[in-house]
C-alpha cells in the first residue's frame, strides 16, 4: 500500500511541477516582403525542438501563426485576441517596432509572455537593448574621430537613438530625415557641403536604391564614409563599392563564419525544401551564405522560450491558459513563465544571450568593413568590454603605430640593383626604382620596413605536380613577409593566394620593347655589308677567272702577236696574258681600275665582260649595304600613333568583343581605322576577346606590391599608390630610373639605332651564275678560235711548196724555199700550247718555231722564222 501510493504521489508531483505534454504558442507576421525569413526561422525551430527532445522530452510544442498589415492596429488586435483565445501560452513577434507596440498591450494586459522586440512588462526582447546599441555606435564615432558628420534616417526605423547620439558630441552634426524619393536630395546637400562621414539608419528594403544613388553621385570614393545601422551589412550587394576604396563599416550580430550558424542556414533550407515544398520560401536560403538578423533572432527567442520551460519545469507547474480577451481575466501561470524567460542564458545564433528586466543585456556585436574582395572583421562591441579593434590599420594610416615591416624583393635592373661594396649595410645596400617606391610609400602610409633578398631568388611559380608555390609567393603565404615589391606581375593565379595593391606599374596600355644592344666595334666592320661566304665566294672567283683569262689567252690565236718584226735574224710573237698579268687584270677590273691590258679576241673579252658586269654587281651591292650600316636608322619605339599601328603588321592588336572600342574601328569612316579593323577581323586566332580578363592575359599586366592574403597594409598602400600617381611622382620616378640615368637603360641613341642587314648568297647569287656562265662561253669560243686558227694554217702550209732557184755571185745556185712544217693533229697541238702554258706561265713570248725536228733543220746561212 505504501509503495503503491508512493508511486501515485510522485506521479502527481511529477504533473503538478512539470509542463503539460502539449504547449500551444502563438507567431505573428505582417505581409510585407521579407517576413517570410523569420517565418521559416520560426517554424524550423519549432520542428527542431519537436524532433530533438532533448530540451523537453515529454512536452511537443504546437504553434499557430497569423499574418497582418503592419499599418492596421484593429487587425493586429483581432489576430492576437484569436491566438489567445486557442490557448496559447506566448506570442512570438518579429523585430518590427510597429507590431510590437500592438501586439505586447494585448499581452501585457493579460499576462501573457510576448517575446520579440518590446520593452514593456510582460516581453522578452531578445533584440540586443537600443540603449547598449547607442553606446556601440557612440564608440565606433569616437574611435574614428568623427567630428563633423551626417545622419540619414527614416521616421519609421529606430535602432539607435538618434537624438541621443547627436546630443553625446560637440561637433557638427546634421540630420535627415529620407525617404526614398529623397536621397539624391540630401546626398547632394551633403557633398555641396563637403561632408564625407554619413550615418545611415533607413529601412533595409530601401538599402539598394540608396546604395545606387550614392553610385550615381559619386560618392563612392575612399575619402567617403558611411556607417551603417544595420547589421545586415553582409547580404546587401556592395560589388560596385569594392574596388573604390570606399569605407563601409557596419555591426553584424550574427557570426556567419561560425560553423554552427553554417549548419543552421543549410538545414532550414533543406527543412524549406522537403517539408513546405515552397521554392520561394527556401529561395533565399538556398543561395546565400548569410543568415539575416531578423530569422536568426526568431529562432534565438524560440530556443529561449523552451529554455525557460526547461527550467520552469524542475520547480513549477505551467497550467493552461483559459482567457480571452472579452474576458480581460489575467493568465496566472504567466507571471511565472516571465520569470523563468527572464533568467535564461544561453548562447544562439546571435551570439550570448541574457536579460535583466526583459532586455537583454548579453550579447556581441561584430564591427566588419568593406575590404577590396570581401566583408571582413576588424572588431568587436560587448556591452562589458565596449569597442575592441583588432585591426586598427583599417581605419587610419599607420604613421603613428611605430611599425616595422618585413619585405622581399629580387634584383631585376633597373628596379631592384644592389651595391656590392662593404660600405653598403641594411636597406643601403640596395636602390632602383622599385625601392624608392617603397621608400616614398613608407612615409605616406607611415611604417619602417627591412629590405632582404628572397632565398631563392625567384618571383614565385606553382609547381604543377606538388602545388606547391616558390619564390617571393610563398614567402607570403608562409607570412614569413609582410610585402614583396619588385617588378612582380599582377597574376590570376598569385591573386589566387596572395593579395595585390593596386598597380605601380601598368604595362597593358603600352608595349614594351628591348633596347637593341649596339654591337662593338671591330677592326673589320668594313666588312659587314657583305656575308663572310660572299667574300669567300668572291675570292674563289678571283683566282678561278684570273686562270681562266689566263688559259684563254694562250689558247686564242689572237692574243699572239709579232714582237719586233723589223728584226729578221729573231722574229718572234708574244701574248699580253702571262699568269701575274692575268691576276693584276682581274684585280683591277674588280676595283674599277684602268688596266695597261686589254684583250683582244672574242672568248678574252667575253670573260672580261662577265667579270665586269660581275664586279659592278658586287662592288654596288656592298656599297649600297655599306650606306645602310653607316647611315640607316630606325626609331625605337614604331608605333606612336594611329598610322604606325596600322602600318605595322608584327604586333598584334584587339579589343573587347561586342564592346564600344571594336563598334568604334568598326564603323568608322577613317581610312586608318578602317584598315585597323579589316586587320583585326580577318585575325587568326581572333583578335576579340570575350571579356576583359582574357584581353588583360594576351598582354603583360601590371607590377604591384605583393602581401599575404588579407593583409591590413594592401589596401593603404593602394591609396598611396594612387596618390603618388595622381601627384606624378611614379611618373618622375620612372623618368629618373629608365630616361635620366647612365647606369641602366642607357643607349648612346636617344631615339634611333643603325639597322642593317649582311647580304647573302641569297640576294646576289645570280651574280655567281652569270661569271660562270660567261667563264663557259669564253672557254668554248676559245677553243673554235683555236681549232680555226689551225685549220687555217694547215691548209696553206700542205697545199704546195714554192722553191726559187737563181745563181749568185759566185755562180752558186741557190733556192728560196718556204718552211712547211711536220704535219701533226689539232689535239698534239693544243695540249702542247696547254703545256707550254702551264710551264712556262710567266713568259709573254716564245719563237715562232719552237717545236722542230732532225728533219726540218735549216740549211746553214738561212734563218727563216715564222711570224
Amino acid at each position: 500500500m505504501f509503495i503503491a501510493s508512493g508511486l501515485l504521489l510522485l506521479q502527481f508531483l511529477s504533473y503538478t511541477l512539470g509542463v503539460p505534454p502539449l504547449v500551444r504558442v502563438g507567431a505573428i507576421f505582417s505581409n510585407q516582403p521579407g517576413m517570410y525569413n523569420s517565418e521559416l526561422a520560426f517554424r524550423y525551430a519549432i520542428h527542431r525542438l519537436n524532433m530533438d527532445k532533448s530540451l523537453l522530452p515529454e512536452t511537443t510544442i504546437d504553434y499557430y501563426v497569423e499574418y497582418v498589415n503592419r499599418f492596421d492596429s484593429f487587425e493586429t488586435v483581432q489576430k492576437v485576441c484569436k491566438l489567445i483565445q486557442v490557448g496559447v501560452q506566448a506570442v512570438f513577434s518579429p523585430t518590427d517596432s510597429v507590431l510590437a507596440t500592438h501586439i505586447n498591450s494585448i499581452c501585457d494586459a493579460l499576462d501573457i509572455p510576448n517575446i520579440g522586440r518590446s520593452a514593456h512588462d510582460f516581453s522578452i526582447n531578445v533584440y540586443p537593448s537600443k540603449q547598449y546599441v547607442n553606446y556601440a555606435f557612440n564608440d565606433v564615432i569616437q574611435y574614428l574621430n568623427w567630428t563633423r558628420f551626417g545622419i540619414l534616417h527614416e521616421k519609421e526605423n529606430g535602432i539607435i537613438n538618434l537624438h541621443q547620439l547627436s546630443r553625446s558630441f560637440h561637433g557638427e552634426v546634421h540630420m535627415r530625415q529620407v525617404s526614398r524619393d529623397s536621397y539624391v536630395s540630401a546626398l547632394n546637400e551633403f557633398k555641396g557641403k563637403e561632408i564625407h562621414n554619413i550615418i545611415i539608419d533607413t529601412n533595409s528594403n530601401g538599402i539598394s536604391i540608396l546604395l545606387k544613388t550614392i553610385l550615381q553621385q559619386q560618392m563612392n570614393e575612399y575619402k567617403y564614409h558611411y556607417l551603417f545601422t544595420s547589421f545586415d551589412l553582409e547580404t546587401y550587394d556592395l560589388e560596385d563599392f569594392k574596388y573604390n576604396f570606399v569605407n563601409i563599416t557596419s555591426f553584424r550580430l550574427v557570426d556567419t563564419a561560425d560553423v554552427g550558424v553554417k549548419q543552421i542556414l543549410k538545414d532550414i533550407g533543406l527543412y524549406s525544401h522537403h517539408i513546405f515544398k515552397k521554392p520561394y520560401l527556401n529561395l533565399h536560403f538556398t543561395k546565400s551564405t548569410v543568415l539575416e538578423s531578423e530569422p536568426a533572432l526568431m529562432f534565438d527567442s524560440v530556443y529561449v522560450f523552451a529554455i525557460g520551460l526547461q527550467t520552469l519545469e524542475q520547480s513549477h507547474s505551467l497550467t493552461l491558459s483559459n482567457i480571452s480577451c472579452e474576458e480581460e481575466n489575467s493568465w496566472d501561470g504567466g507571471l511565472s513563465l516571465i520569470n523563468y524567460l527572464n533568467a535564461v542564458e544561453w548562447k544562439g545564433l546571435t551570439g550570448p544571450i541574457q536579460f535583466k528586466d526583459g532586455q537583454r543585456v548579453q550579447f556581441k556585436l561584430d564591427l566588419i568593413k568593406l575590404k577590396q574582395h570581401s566583408i571582413v572583421k576588424v572588431g568587436e562591441w560587448t556591452p562589458h568590454g565596449h569597442l575592441n579593434i583588432t585591426e586598427p590599420s583599417m581605419f587610419f594610416d599607420a604613421g603613428s603605430m611605430n611599425v616595422t615591416l618585413v619585405v622581399i624583393t629580387i634584383l631585376e635592373t633597373p628596379y631592384v640593383m644592389m651595391h656590392y661594396g662593404k660600405n653598403f649595410t641594411g636597406n643601403e645596400r640596395f636602390y632602383g626604382f622599385c625601392v624608392d617606391i617603397l621608400e616614398t610609400i613608407s612615409r605616406e602610409v607611415g611604417f619602417d620596413y627591412i629590405l632582404d633578398l628572397v632565398p631563392d631568388r625567384k618571383y614565385g611559380a606553382k609547381d604543377p605536380e606538388t602545388g606547391e608555390w616558390n619564390g617571393m609567393v610563398a614567402q607570403l603565404m608562409k607570412y614569413k613577409a609582410d610585402l614583396a615589391v619588385g617588378s612582380m606581375t599582377i597574376t590570376y593565379a598569385r591573386e589566387s593566394v596572395i593579395d595585390f595593391t593596386k598597380p605601380f606599374m601598368n604595362l597593358g596600355i603600352s608595349i614594351l620593347f628591348k633596347v637593341p644592344t649596339s654591337e662593338p666595334t671591330r677592326l673589320f666592320s668594313f666588312m659587314n655589308p657583305l656575308a663572310i661566304e660572299i667574300w669567300i665566294y668572291v675570292l674563289i672567283a678571283y683566282f678561278l677567272v684570273s686562270l681562266c683569262i689566263y688559259i684563254v689567252g694562250k689558247l686564242s690565236p689572237i692574243e699572239w702577236k709579232c714582237i719586233n718584226a723589223c728584226d729578221l735574224e729573231n722574229i718572234s710573237i708574244g701574248n699580253q696574258f702571262s699568269l701575274t698579268d692575268s691576276f693584276w687584270f682581274t684585280i683591277g677590273t674588280f676595283m674599277q681600275q684602268s688596266p695597261d691590258i686589254y684583250p683582244r679576241a672574242m672568248s678574252t673579252r667575253i670573260i672580261s665582260s662577265t667579270w665586269g658586269f660581275f664586279s659592278l654587281i658586287i662592288v654596288a651591292s656592298y656599297t649600297a649595304n655599306l650606306a645602310a650600316f653607316l647611315t640607316t636608322e630606325r626609331m625605337i619605339n614604331p608605333i606612336e600613333n594611329a598610322e604606325d599601328l596600322a602600318s605595322q603588321t608584327e604586333i598584334s592588336y584587339g579589343t573587347l568583343d561586342s564592346g564600344s572600342t571594336m563598334t568604334f574601328f568598326r564603323d568608322s569612316v577613317i581610312e586608318t581605322y578602317k584598315k585597323i579593323w579589316r586587320s583585326m577581323d580577318n585575325k587568326k586566332p581572333s583578335a576579340f576577346t570575350t571579356t576583359y580578363e582574357d584581353g588583360i592575359k594576351r598582354v603583360n599586366q601590371g607590377y604591384g606590391i605583393a602581401t599575404p592574403k588579407g593583409s591590413p597594409w594592401r589596401d593603404k598602400i593602394s591609396l598611396a599608390i594612387l596618390e603618388l600617381q595622381e601627384r606624378g611622382d611614379i611618373q618622375m620616378l620612372y623618368d629618373k630610373w629608365w630616361k635620366n640615368t647612365d647606369e641602366t637603360c642607357t643607349r648612346k641613341n636617344t631615339s634611333k639605332q643603325s639597322k642593317a642587314n649582311s647580304l647573302g648568297l641569297e640576294s646576289i647569287g645570280g651574280v655567281f651564275v652569270v661569271l660562270i656562265a660567261g667563264i663557259i662561253v669564253a672557254a668554248v669560243v676559245a677553243f673554235f678560235e683555236f681549232w680555226y686558227n689551225f685549220r687555217y694554217n694547215h691548209k696553206a702550209t700542205t697545199s704546195q711548196s714554192v722553191v726559187n732557184t737563181k745563181y749568185n755571185q759566185d755562180g752558186i745556185l741557190e733556192s728560196d724555199r718556204n718552211y712547211t712544217p711536220p704535219d701533226r693533229s689539232f689535239w698534239i697541238e693544243i695540249s702542247e700550247e696547254l703545256r707550254y702554258a702551264s710551264w712556262c706561265m710567266n713568259k709573254q713570248k716564245r719563237p715562232a718555231l719552237r717545236r722542230t725536228c732532225s728533219k726540218c733543220t735549216i740549211p746553214k746561212g738561212q734563218r727563216i722564222n715564222k711570224l
